[in-house]
């Protein structure tokens, strides 16, 4: 909802998410590399005051340095970094299932 699908606007991007919720959805599923860590904002802002209705998953390891340019990393301190900021971005203490957006490059899993 912040890239690669064409433009949308705050607060359709928000009353979608929502109106999944009413509807039943239960899993909302984002990374941090999505629009770098807008997408995570959206979602959290989509889901406050209802975090104890959702099973909230985002992904790590696609580190944009541009918008052509990433890494897949997976180091332990990189991990702790992105972990604390997507908190941040999603304005959560917790979060259901965290995991790596693909293999990465830079460290063993």
């Amino acid at each position: 909802m912040s890239e690669g699908y064409g433009p949308t606007s705050w607060d359709d991007a928000i009353d979608t998410i929502r109106r999944g919720l009413d509807l039943g959805v239960t899993l909302i599923d984002t990374a941090d590399a999505y629009a770098f860590g807008h997408n995570e904002v959206r979602v959290g802002r989509a889901i406050a005051g209802r975090r104890n209705d959702v099973q909230l998953a985002t992904k790590t390891g696609i580190d944009r340095m541009g918008s052509d340019t990433w890494v897949l990393r997976g180091e332990a301190n990189y991990i702790k970094r992105a972990w604390d900021a997507s908190l941040m971005r999603l304005g959560v203490d917790h979060i259901d299932l965290y995991y790596l957006h693909r293999p990465p490059q830079t460290a063993e899993i």
